[in-house]
């Protein structure tokens, strides 16, 4: 399903013709719901960057959400080192001189970023003990995928449509206060629909037959 059949289906299901601007609004808080909703695979970015010495401080990637895992690479061995993720308190608690330096172990979101004395909308973390060295690092991290809106096609869209279509369907019924009845019916749909991909995003893309053995259900 691409966008035009998307926008299409809803307009049909709903028997309304809307905005380029209202379905576009209508389809991302669907898309922002599910992903709130299940922890899919390409909802996850990796990227790598750099510390610098005596710097305890390390900006997030503009589309940062939520950290995956983080790691330092030894530049000596380049072995990984993942850090424990804490909390300010922790990190000002356990290292209180933030002179004494060495290879980071902990990280916390610590908060907006400043930049030439302005307070931006991007976060940033703070690093424990703050770094001796220039380390590379290694951050996986969740974000919003790109919409169907700009995209045309998205991971979504190709392989698990009917989220999608359901969810972009409430959210237009709610948009046109929608008879109670109706709303609730295509909300079972979703709910249904969403169930089956947190089978997958929660469950089966978390496992395999070798450590878990295959899935069985019960002969009556």
């Amino acid at each position: 399903m691409n966008y035009s059949s998307l926008v299409t289906a809803v307009q049909d299901y709903v028997e309304n013709v809307f905005s380029t601007t209202d379905i576009n609004t209508i389809i991302a808080q669907a898309e922002q719901r599910i992903y709130n909703s299940v922890q899919l695979p390409n909802l996850r970015k990796n990227v790598t960057g750099a510390t610098v010495a005596n710097n305890k401080y390390l900006s997030c990637p503009n589309d940062f959400l939520s950290p995956y895992s983080m790691a330092v690479v030894d530049p000596t061995t380049n072995e990984y080192l993942y850090l424990l993720n804490k909390d300010v308190n922790f990190i000002r608690e356990a290292y209180p001189n933030p002179s004494s330096t060495g290879k980071p172990r902990h990280y916390a979101i610590f908060g907006p970023t400043v930049s030439s004395g302005t307070i931006t909308n991007e976060l940033s973390f703070i690093l424990g003990p703050t770094p001796d060295l220039g380390y590379v690092v290694e951050l996986h991290y969740y974000y919003y995928p790109e919409s169907i809106v700009t995209a045309n096609n998205t991971w979504l869209s190709e392989n698990f449509d009917s989220a999608l279509l359901y969810g972009s369907i409430r959210e237009a019924y709610i948009f046109l206060k929608g008879e109670p009845d109706m709303v609730a019916a295509v909300d079972k749909m979703y709910n249904e629909a969403m169930a089956l991909l947190k089978q997958l995003g929660d469950a089966k893309d978390r496992q395999d037959a070798y450590r878990s053995g295959q899935v069985r259900y019960p002969v009556k």
